[in-house]
């Protein structure tokens, strides 16, 4: 499965089309443009398990490059545009990256940039950069001799420090065309088939929309690619391509949520089968209007770049727990098998213990270049972590509380913050909230709410109190607040993270003046 064998029998049929302007790349086209891309590579003396980075906008042209690099075997590295020069610089360095693409339009970016590496840009003219498009232009449109399977190596988003890139080896079959679990998993889970129309609504460094977009072309579907997110766009092409599955994280739903009625209720979305997200824990009133929305075609799973584990549960489950539990479930582990450890890590915990979830299974991955990090990731079973907090029933259903990364300690006290930003953020007049622990003289750490509220018209003393007062609803009283600040735009990832990292050091920097 490849796009290159639906190129041969549907060479016409769309495997892109741009949300916003309709235009479309075909599987020929897709085809030939990505071995253009993986000649070029082989010309500038790249071999198998070399490494590329891309640090593009969503365009066609990203698949141009990401399976030319997958065919010429090559490990590609997608660098978001939201990154510091200095963490852009630490992934060039880091990765061994050989060659390097960005777009035109990110030239102020590009400037800031020191490593050395080749260097171009696509989509427009950048100093010190040659053109993309003029190096591949004479490139032949036909297979390199020596095809093997690529693979991508991603990194971190960079919320809690450093980004780290998660390396897997590359694909144990060389044959490009071979088929992987996440193809499994899409076929047999989510349904899809070479008529499915995939909306992608979510920049394609990360990991799950260039994951799943890929496998859509595998399959031989339909990838509707947005350039960028916005709310009722989404809905409208949802409409326009009658949209049959998709990928998001909670802010898209809590950011649609938030559309007034008569906007929510314009479009048909009647084609849509299957709305998978991820990412991030959903808030649990967030999730059940989604699904009163769009009816039981919410599908989540729980998983990282590092493929140790997955686990999936479906909209009729996940109400079902919802009200016996009164929390929200990521599901039973589908690939991997999943283990709730004590402190030591070492300790299996019984059912509805709270610890660090590990997974059981035969995927290798390592952090690159940071053995302490792949170390501290694995217990002495071969288990490994990504760092998240929560507990299982009886039956296996997963329930996350946190990250551990995230965790604040005020007085001694553990408290984890998605628990406070899942009830925050329904508060009508929030846009979006972070919750981090910031310095206290005496406890150590104290609660801070960052707010971005809908209108900062509304960010005053008044709303203050009255967030303190609907944070006391729901919450007990060490998890109230003791500081709410207003941002008129919460640096939060296009992926729906948010960089914490860069909200905590702010509060801890200012502390030491």
């Amino acid at each position: 499965m490849h796009p290159f064998v639906h190129a041969g029998n549907h060479p016409d049929k769309p495997a892109i089309i741009v949300a916003e302007t309709g235009e479309t790349r075909t599987y020929r086209q897709l085809d030939d443009a990505s071995n253009k891309v993986a000649q070029f590579f082989r010309q500038r003396g790249l071999g198998h398990d070399d490494v590329v980075a891309f640090m593009l906008e969503n365009t066609p042209d990203y698949y141009s490059l990401t399976w030319g690099a997958q065919r010429a075997g090559l490990r590609y590295v997608c660098i978001s545009s939201r990154l510091t020069a200095d963490e852009t610089d630490y992934i060039l360095e880091n990765s061994g990256a050989k060659l390097f693409v960005i777009s035109g339009s990110l030239a102020g970016a590009a400037a800031h940039l020191t490593t050395k590496v080749e260097r171009y840009s696509l989509g427009g003219p950048v100093d010190g950069y040659g053109s993309f498009e003029d190096a591949i232009a004479p490139m032949p449109a036909e297979p390199v001799p020596d095809e093997r399977a690529g693979i991508d190596m991603l990194y971190s988003s960079g919320t809690t420090g450093r980004p780290k890139g998660v390396k897997i080896p590359l694909p144990e079959d060389p044959a490009i065309d071979q088929t992987n679990s996440l193809v499994a998993l899409a076929m047999g889970l989510f349904r899809f088939t070479p008529d499915s129309v995939y909306l992608s609504p979510a920049p394609l460094y990360h990991a799950a929309p260039l994951r799943w977009s890929m496998t859509v072309h595998k399959i031989g579907g339909t990838v509707v690619m947005m350039k960028k997110f916005d709310a009722e766009a989404a809905l409208a092409a949802i409409e326009k391509y009658k949209v049959t599955c998709s990928q998001w994280v909670p802010t898209h739903f809590v950011r649609m949520l938030k559309l007034p009625e008569d906007v929510r209720k314009k479009y048909d979305l009647s084609s849509l089968n299957c709305a998978i997200h991820a990412a991030a824990p959903c808030p649990m009133p967030v999730k059940r209007a989604m699904i009163e929305w769009w009816g039981p075609v919410l599908e989540e799973y729980y998983a990282g770049s590092e493929g140790n584990g997955f686990t999936y549960i479906g909209s009729a489950d996940w109400l079902r727990l919802a009200e016996k539990e009164g929390a929200g479930s990521v599901g039973k582990a589908v690939t991997g098998i999943a283990h709730i450890m004590g402190e030591d890590n070492e300790t299996e915990l019984p059912p509805r213990s709270e610890g660090t979830v590990f997974f059981e299974s035969d995927s290798v991955f390592e952090y690159h270049g940071d053995d302490e990090k792949t170390k501290s990731s694995r217990n002495s079973k071969g288990w490994s972590t990504l760092g998240d907090v929560g507990w299982m029933d009886e039956d296996g259903y997963l329930f996350l509380t946190d990250r551990k990364s995230f965790m604040i300690i005020s007085g001694g006290v553990n408290i984890y913050p998605q628990e406070i930003e899942n009830h925050l953020v329904t508060h009508p007049k929030v846009q979006d909230v972070a919750v981090i622990g910031g310095p206290h003289e005496e406890m150590g750490e104290e609660v801070i709410a960052v707010i971005q509220p809908i209108d900062m018209a509304h960010a005053n003393d008044d709303f203050r109190a009255e967030l303190t007062d609907f944070a006391r609803e729901k919450l007990s009283g060490v998890k109230i607040p003791r500081r709410i600040d207003f941002l008129a735009e919460l640096p939060r990832h296009d992926t729906g993270k948010l960089y914490k990292r860069l909200l905590r050091d702010q509060y801890w920097e200012k502390a030491k003046k």
